[in-house]
């Protein structure tokens, strides 16, 4: 452990004034923050862990999960670090690892899988939620269309609950045509079929588009289309829970 006394010490540029840098980005790394998140971190092998930085009161506990430098600071140095103040006092940096292409992260999946396809979807928020719910369901992979936010985002990743980390992901240019040999079922306040009715198939690809807008018509005259019968009137779910009762479902 090595301790941080100066906010400005070179050492720790990489944590320093983290909101700036959550707005500019990070060039292949990302920042985890929260003791849940960085325990999934540390158990996982994908994102490789390029040094912590810790509170002074978290470091016994936290520290030796780590094969990597880990910094330690007091709660004011922290904050200063920090930018604003840091009431978990836990926080790594990632190095992320490299997305495959659709094609090599689906071909090795299970004759029966359960593929998550999500367009549109720029909440942070939202892909926390649903990446959340794709890890407490057993999704075997999430597949993102170009205009999805980043999952490793650092608010997205702490809503997640360390869900982005234990379930693959990667993007496609074109959701339908990446998922070949998968049937897409798409969530739509107009779906032909009702959730309930729904019989799962042994590779399923559960498509969702962003609030409001939904998915194009382009891509459900290209799915089997499912809804989620509402009462008085009400057309919609949040997509993040949305995604959660059609998971339950498919996984039952």
């Amino acid at each position: 452990m090595i301790r941080i006394d100066d906010p400005a010490d070179p050492r720790i540029a990489a944590f320093r004034d983290i909101r700036e840098r959550d707005l500019v980005g990070r060039q292949g790394l990302f920042i985890a923050e929260g003791e849940v998140v960085l325990r999934v971190l540390a158990g996982q092998g994908r994102h490789r862990v390029r040094a912590v930085l810790l509170a002074e009161s978290r470091a016994d506990k936290l520290a030796p999960l780590f094969d990597a430098p880990v910094y330690i600071a007091s709660q004011a140095v922290l904050d200063a670090i920090a930018g604003f103040p840091l009431h978990r006092g836990i926080l790594a940096l990632g190095e992320r690892a490299p997305e495959p292409a659709p094609a090599e992260l689906l071909a090795g999946l299970s004759p029966r899988a359960l593929v998550l396809a999500l367009h549109g979807i720029a909440n942070h928020d939202n892909i926390g939620g649903i990446f959340r719910n794709a890890a407490a369901f057993g999704v075997d992979a999430v597949l993102l269309d170009p205009t999805c936010c980043d999952p490793l985002y650092r608010k997205a990743l702490r809503v997640s609950v360390g869900g982005v980390l234990k379930v693959p992901f990667t993007r496609a240019d074109d959701l339908i045509a990446a998922l070949d040999g998968f049937e897409p079922i798409a969530l739509s306040p107009n779906g032909a079929e009702t959730l309930s009715e729904l019989k799962r198939p042994d590779r399923a690809a559960l498509l969702l588009g962003a609030e409001g807008p939904g998915l194009p018509d382009a891509v459900l005259a290209r799915c089997r289309t499912v809804r989620i019968p509402m009462s008085g009137g009400f057309d919609s779910l949040n997509v993040a829970t949305t995604s959660g009762i059609a998971l339950h479902h498919l996984v039952s």
